[in-house]
């Protein structure tokens, strides 16, 4: 087996040739190689295997304990070939963390655009995509909680930055839906991320929640009982469809 060490990439080469979005290229048909563009999107396609890939087995058996080799089983490519994408296992690590919140990023804003005009209508929207990404996402989601402290201060950190960046466009819907007088004057901050906490419980306590609910279910649910404690009275009845328990 060849040595792992021999194939980790300089950090400016690993900036330079590793750092492929995981998020699928937009392109202009009439300006871009046909051909260039298939090699990218393999390329993102290929990453985000590799990141499903590592998500299961750390969030099985631990970070520490997975090896390059092991990943490379998993995934079944070389270990070289990780190595392309990855300059270490934290790189792969905080990879597989920031994977989950860009697909915050990316998600939330469009679900709450696509909700319409109403607030309350749109933080619905909002909870739902936040739980759409932790569900498609959930080994990810743990070991965002496990494995995290692992991680370097700079990783560490801009996790942190990412996370407060996601829970932005939820709490000015809130603001949005206080000042049109649909909600109570709640702290909106904490509520948006109450709201980000729920999604998340969806990964961390999934085998409680799914004794008695499917994944739409939950949503619903959870929808409901946060919302009842916000929703003006005058207003409850607008809003019925989100409100139902049953």
């Amino acid at each position: 087996m060849e040595n792992e060490s021999s194939f980790i990439l300089s950090e400016d080469k690993f900036n330079e040739a590793a750092m492929i979005s995981v998020t699928p290229t937009r392109y202009d048909a009439s300006t871009v190689d046909p051909a260039l563009a298939a090699t990218e999107a393999r390329a993102s396609l290929r990453k985000r295997q590799l990141l499903s890939a590592a998500a299961r087995l750390m969030a099985r058996d631990g970070a520490d304990s997975v090896s390059m080799q092991a990943l490379a089983t998993e995934a079944s490519v070389s270990v070289g070939l990780i190595y392309r994408y990855f300059g270490n296992k934290e790189d792969l690590l905080l990879a597989v963390i920031v994977e989950v919140l860009d697909a915050f990023d990316q998600q939330v804003p469009a679900a709450i655009d696509a909700a319409g005009t109403d607030p309350v209508e749109r933080i619905a929207a909002a909870f739902a995509a936040y739980c759409n990404v932790i569900n498609e996402h959930r080994d990810a989601a743990v070991l965002s909680y496990r494995e995290s402290k692992s991680l370097g201060a700079e990783g560490r950190e801009k996790i942190k930055e990412m996370e407060i960046s996601t829970v932005l466009p939820l709490k000015q819907t809130v603001l949005e839906a206080i000042e049109a007088g649909r909600l109570v004057r709640v702290d909106a901050e904490l509520f948006a991320y109450n709201l980000l906490l729920l999604a998340h419980a969806w990964a961390l306590k999934r085998w409680y929640f799914e004794r008695s609910f499917d994944f739409e279910t939950y949503v619903r649910k959870q929808t409901a009982v946060a919302l009842a404690a916000v929703v003006q009275s005058e207003h409850r009845a607008s809003y019925n469809h989100l409100l139902d328990l049953s």
